[in-house]
């Protein structure tokens, strides 16, 4: 396994789209995923990483960060979400 973590930007799709790309890369062998949302979709990721947790065995949520990033012209602030999943064994 490759030393960085595998991410999935979340954006308009349905939620299941995601969980799929989720699956995928726990199933390709990586322990960890990122789930990483802007703006109106950061609601989205957080029903993704539930969905993760009810549906894939052994998946929980490590970590959770948030902060804002500086997007457009002019710049305006976005908020901004990442949530980390691990398998565990």
């Amino acid at each position: 396994m490759s030393s960085e973590i595998p991410t999935v930007l979340v954006g308009k799709k349905p939620p299941t789209a995601y969980l799929i790309a989720v699956a995928y890369q726990f199933n390709s062998g990586s322990d960890k995923v990122r789930l990483r949302a802007r703006g109106r979709a950061i609601s989205r990721a957080v029903t993704v990483a539930e969905m993760a947790k009810r549906t894939l065995p052994n998946v929980e949520v490590e970590k959770i960060e948030i902060g804002t990033e500086m997007v457009g012209d002019p710049p305006r602030p976005v908020s901004t979400m990442e949530i980390l999943l691990v398998k565990r064994a």
